[in-house]
């Protein structure tokens, strides 16, 4: 691909695509002696239009040259053809090629003129009543605002792909609702970074102290946050966080100012928690509280269990064909007399059998049983050990998006709450108080709740520790299985993760007849190199596991071993490009039929499909990995299949997806692999911890491999150091005793 940075200048001919949601375009561009291909976002261009465009040229493989629009500005069009040719378009609601002609031929010149400022004049075209002229008078005023907005996001040096959730938000009030207040692009859908919003409102006049500034730089700081995991931030460090992020604050006092004008707005929240003045962005604290209180509510007491019990047990344990151990038939019968319980423990102890123990005895009471986990991949295997349908907890919500908030909103809440008797929600780790707080207020009073996890596995992306302070605050009954059962024990995968939880360093001796082996490569050259070997030829030929059931983990994205990397190295390895095969580039990768992707956002308004068509949806979710079924380049779609829905991926949508041959640790919580191989090389002293290792390991069902130096794998075992979050729910559930 060539790319020189270049501008171009021309008219609109025609517009060949046009995504409505986002803006994308993609056009043809009459310069003068030829037409060119443009592409971007370009909001509502429409033929006839002047288009000054920057960016960068691009040879496409099958469709030439393009140009890629990173700014772009419009101008009117000018003179009857031009002004005819826009309107004929059908860029104007309620106008079409006659109509267009008829205005041209009354107005000549002046015909927006008179559509934006004088439409009643539009009576005098034979067939245009007063109503329809002020609708489509209406409809171009509404068009020019949604121009305006984005001459004025480019001319500020801001993405226009700002210009639609802004217009879905505010309507034609848009610009004015940006200029009174830049800092609410740092919000919601938007959320573009701080410094950017910042530099708009100095650039627009705003004062380095102004009220608006400083409690917007709170409020960014606290949302911020949330992303490193916390509920709250103290009042202290949140003060000391956001006087580094605004500077130019000669007065402490100033800032603290605004933080109490925030709390008597009630946007922020503070309470003393755990001896901490702990501030909470308000929906943060609502959702702690809507938990803590439920949690309580619900262990309180004991359900009248079945006078039968242990009869119905012996029946479950002879139709599984098992008799429990101690703690596992002491999970089923909690599961009995409780109406909230916790099940944990580390692999090979026992936790399906307890599970599907739990499940059989609900099915016996008729219940009606949902199950569900944070990840598609989680709810899948959930599915399988359980042989029953298990959906994320997305899904049985009944997820949306409120494009106005920029909020994620649910249609089962206690309004309109779930149908189940029970719900059993597996990886509960993984889950983090926002989503808690809304599964719990869709539970109906009598409905029963059982949380199954491993609380030495990573916390959740998302903000709060919440199997752990469930756990560690001893107010829900738990049941926490310990014994690993001899099957189980003589896996080396299951006696590793152990001994790493236990900061026992793992033997890293290799056996033929174990799933478990070390390959010593602390080079990282010679690390990817021989990780590809075993993903192209090693495991298939002499395994029998195929590269799609191999997942390569590592710690990092970037440096030496990380999944830039590695991603790269085994594409071309087992996926390389072909005649057969469409591919797009796309920033620095190259997305090629065949390839392992995973969605890296949560997006609730994409669509998807079942192969057959008969079944439709929203939503695909942080950390769904999915393979490309078509590049199709001509009508500029990627489809992607995720474990059986299909999305199609228009190009400025790929800026959500990632090659996934390589995934971090991080991503890989909630699912499982026939084979993990995973790199151990010396990177950023903060993600080399036990937690990871330990969650690593257990992704692995059949067999593990670790690449590395044996002396990072040591550092990673005796480093149990954990973030620290900053939560109250432990706190809330302790003293509610």
């Amino acid at each position: 691909m060539e790319e020189n940075q270049n501008r171009i200048e021309g008219t609109v001919e025609t517009v060949i695509y046009q995504n409505e949601e986002n803006g994308y375009t993609v056009l043809k561009l009459d310069v003068g002696e030829d037409l060119v291909t443009v592409v971007g976002c370009m909001p509502g261009v429409a033929p006839g239009e002047a288009l000054s465009a920057e960016g960068t040229w691009a040879r496409h493989a099958s469709y030439g040259e393009q140009f890629k629009a990173e700014v772009a500005r419009r101008g009117m069009p000018t003179g009857e053809k031009a002004i005819f040719d826009y309107l004929a378009s059908g860029a104007v609601r309620g106008i079409g090629m006659a109509t267009a002609r008829r205005m041209v031929e009354e107005f000549g010149s002046d015909a927006l003129e008179v559509l934006e400022n004088q439409p009643e004049k539009l009576t005098a075209i034979k067939g245009i009543t007063r109503k329809r002229a002020l609708a489509m008078g209406e409809a171009f005023r509404l068009q020019m605002g949604m121009r305006r907005l984005l001459d004025f996001l480019t001319g500020h040096g801001l993405p226009p792909q700002l210009g639609m959730p802004l217009y879905r938000r505010f309507g034609d009030r848009a610009l004015e609702a940006v200029r009174a207040n830049p800092y609410l692009l740092t919000e919601g859908e938007l959320s573009i970074p701080f410094g950017q919003a910042d530099a708009l409102a100095l650039e627009l006049g705003f004062d380095r102290e102004d009220s608006q500034r400083l409690e917007a730089g709170l409020s960014f700081t606290l949302r911020h946050n949330l992303d490193n995991g916390h509920t709250f931030l103290p009042r202290g460090k949140l003060l000391a966080a956001t006087a580094a992020l605004v500077g130019g604050v000669e007065e402490p006092e100033t800032l603290a100012s605004a933080l109490d004008a925030l709390l008597q707005q009630g946007t922020v929240v503070e309470e003393e928690v755990a001896g901490e003045d702990a501030c909470y962005l308000a929906q943060l604290h609502e959702a702690e509280c809507a938990v803590a209180d439920r949690i309580a509510a619900m262990s309180g007491g004991e359900l009248c269990p079945p006078e039968n019990l242990d009869q119905l047990i012996r029946r479950i344990q002879t139709a599984q064909g098992i008799t429990y151990a101690p703690q596992q038939r002491r999970a089923v019968e909690l599961a009995a007399r409780r109406q909230v319980m916790l099940l944990t423990g580390g692999p090979g102890t026992g936790k399906t059998t307890s599970l599907r123990g739990v499940l059989a005895l609900f099915e016996a009471l008729g219940l009606d049983t949902a199950l569900a986990a944070p990840t598609g991949r989680a709810a899948k295997r959930l599915g399988e050990l359980c042989s029953a349908e298990g959906v994320t907890i997305h899904r049985l919500l009944e997820t949306r998006f409120d494009a106005r908030t920029g909020r994620l909103v649910f249609a089962h809440n206690e309004n309109d709450p779930l149908k189940a008797d029970a719900v059993i929600v597996d990886e509960t780790s993984m889950v983090d108080i926002t989503l808690m707080s809304a599964l719990l207020s869709a539970l109906r009073e009598d409905c029963r709740l059982v949380l199954v996890g491993d609380p030495d596995q990573l916390p959740s992306v998302g903000a709060g520790n919440l199997l752990a302070d469930l756990i560690r605050s001893g107010r829900v009954p738990t049941v926490r299985l310990t014994e690993v059962f001899r099957q189980a024990a003589e896996s080396a995968i299951i006696r590793t993760a152990h001994q790493v939880n236990e900061g026992t360093p793992p033997s890293l001796k290799n056996d033929s007849r174990q799933d478990f082996f070390f390959l010593r490569r602390p080079d990282p050259a010679a690390a990817e190199e021989t990780i590809v070997e075993l993903v192209r030829q090693r495991l298939p030929e002499n395994m029998g596991i195929q590269p799609q059931q191999i997942q390569v983990l590592s710690p990092t994205r970037k440096y030496a071993g990380g999944t830039a990397s590695l991603n790269r190295a085994i594409q071309a390895a087992v996926n390389p490009p072909s005649e057969e095969k469409g591919e797009r580039r796309f920033g620095p990768y190259i997305f090629r039929q065949g390839d392992r992707v995973m969605q890296v956002k949560n997006n609730y308004d994409i669509m998807w499909k079942t192969p057959d068509g008969l079944e439709m949806g929203m939503g695909i979710f942080n950390g769904d990995i999915g393979r490309i079924l078509e590049v199709d380049n001509r009508r500029e779609v990627v489809t992607v299949d995720f474990d059986g829905h299909l999305v199609d991926y228009s190009p400025d949508m790929l800026g959500e997806l990632e090659p996934a041959y390589a995934v971090t640790v991080h991503k890989s919580q909630g699912s499982e692999y026939r084979a993990v191989i995973l790199t151990a090389l010396d990177t950023a002293p903060r993600l080399l911890t036990r937690g990871v290792l330990y969650t690593a390991i257990t992704r692995a069902r059949e067999l593990l491999v670790i690449v590395g130096d044996e002396g990072v794998v040591a550092r990673m075992t005796a480093n149990s150091r954990q973030s620290k979050r900053y939560s109250g729910l432990r706190a809330r559930l302790a003293g509610g005793e």
